[in-house]
C-alpha cells in the first residue's frame, strides 16, 4: 500500500500518514507493505494528481484540499466562504456530525474514492515581500498565488489582489522570482514549504479554514480481506485525531520559530478585521444565495 501526499516529510499532514502506516503495520504485520511518499512534487509531479494516482491505482491513500473536490461536490464550497468559520472546534464538531456525514455521502455518490478521514488544513494567512498588510488597501495589485478555486480568486479580487491560480509545485518552484508578491496559507505549509525565506510580512488574517480529505479508491477498497479493511477503519480515524492536535499545536509553534528580524507579523485589530470580513461580504452573499441555507447552520453555530 501506497500513501501520496505533497509536503516536506516533517509536516504534520505526513506525519499523520506515517502514523496510520504505523499502525497498520502492527495490525497486519508481514500482511502489508505500506510506503509514503510524502512529497510528489520531489517527483516532478503536481499536488492535483494526486487523487488521479489515486483513481488509477497508482497510490492506495492520498490527502488532498477539499477545494480539489467541490466540482465533484458542490456543497464542499462552504468550506471556501471567507470568515466563515471562526474557531476550530466548530469546524470539528461539525465535520464530524451531519455537515461532515453529508459531505462525506456526497463524495461517495459522485467520486470514484472513499473518505477515511477529514483533517484539519488550516486557517489561512496572508504572507507576502512587499509591505505589511493590515487593511484591503494595502491589498491592492499584489499577485497572490491561491488555490485552485474560482471562489478564491473572486475573494482575493474584492480585496484589491491579482489573484494566480496554481499548483503548489509552481509556488514552490518561483516563490524567489517575482510571479507572486503573496501568498495564502496555513502557518503549518508556509514554514515546512520556507515560505516565510521569501516573504517577509505575515498577516494573521485567518480569512479561510481549510479541511483535507484522507481518501481511497473505493473499487480498491472493496477487493480487500476484510481484516485489510479493518485495519484500514481502525487506523484512519486514530490518524485524523493526531493530525488535528498537531495542527492545533504547530500554528502556535510555528509562531515561536519565526526570527523577528526576518519576519514582521502583523495581528489584526478587532476594527483591521472587520475591513477584511465587510469587502468581501458581496462574494459571501452571492454564494449564500448558490448553497443550501441549511449548511450553514452548523457553522455558524445555528
Amino acid at each position: 500500500m501506497t500513501f501520496g501526499g505533497y509536503q516536506p516529510p516533517a509536516s504534520i499532514h505526513n506525519e499523520a500518514a506515517r502514523r496510520f502506516g504505523d499502525l497498520l503495520t502492527q495490525k497486519l504485520g508481514d500482511g502489508i507493505a505500506f510506503e509514503l511518499i510524502g512529497n510528489v512534487l520531489d517527483l516532478g509531479r503536481p499536488s492535483g494528481d494526486l487523487p488521479g494516482m489515486v483513481e488509477s491505482g497508482e497510490l492506495s491513500f492520498c490527502y488532498m484540499s477539499t477545494v480539489r473536490f467541490s466540482g465533484w461536490v458542490p456543497e464542499l464550497k462552504l468550506l471556501e466562504l471567507p470568515f466563515l468559520v471562526r474557531d476550530r472546534s466548530t469546524a470539528w464538531h461539525a465535520l464530524d456530525g451531519e455537515l461532515g456525514e453529508r459531505f462525506t455521502r456526497r463524495i461517495h455518490a459522485t467520486t470514484p474514492f472513499r473518505v477515511l478521514g477529514l483533517w484539519d488544513n488550516g486557517f489561512r494567512h496572508l504572507t507576502n515581500r512587499v509591505r505589511p498588510i493590515r487593511r484591503p488597501e494595502d491589498c491592492r495589485g499584489l499577485r497572490i498565488r491561491t488555490q485552485m478555486s474560482e471562489m478564491h480568486g473572486e475573494v482575493f479580487r474584492a480585496l484589491g489582489f491579482v489573484p494566480v491560480a496554481a499548483d503548489i509545485k509552481q509556488f514552490v518552484a518561483e516563490i524567489g522570482a517575482d510571479t507572486f508578491d503573496a501568498h495564502d496559507t496555513p502557518l503549518t505549509n508556509s514554514y515546512p514549504f520556507g515560505g516565510h525565506r521569501h516573504h517577509r510580512h505575515i498577516t494573521l488574517s485567518g480569512h479561510f479554514f481549510g479541511a483535507s480529505l484522507m481518501i481511497c479508491n473505493e473499487r480498491e477498497y472493496r477487493s480487500w480481506p476484510p481484516e485489510v479493511r479493518a485495519a484500514v477503519e481502525e487506523a484512519a480515524p486514530q490518524a485524523t485525531a493526531l493530525q488535528r492536535r498537531l495542527a492545533a499545536s504547530e500554528d502556535a509553534d510555528v509562531l515561536t520559530k519565526l526570527d523577528p528580524r526576518e519576519n514582521e507579523v502583523v495581528r489584526l485589530t478587532p476594527a483591521e478585521h472587520a475591513a477584511f470580513v465587510e469587502a468581501v461580504q458581496p462574494v459571501v452573499a452571492k454564494y449564500r444565495k448558490a448553497l443550501d441555507p441549511e449548511l450553514f447552520g452548523s457553522l455558524e453555530g445555528a
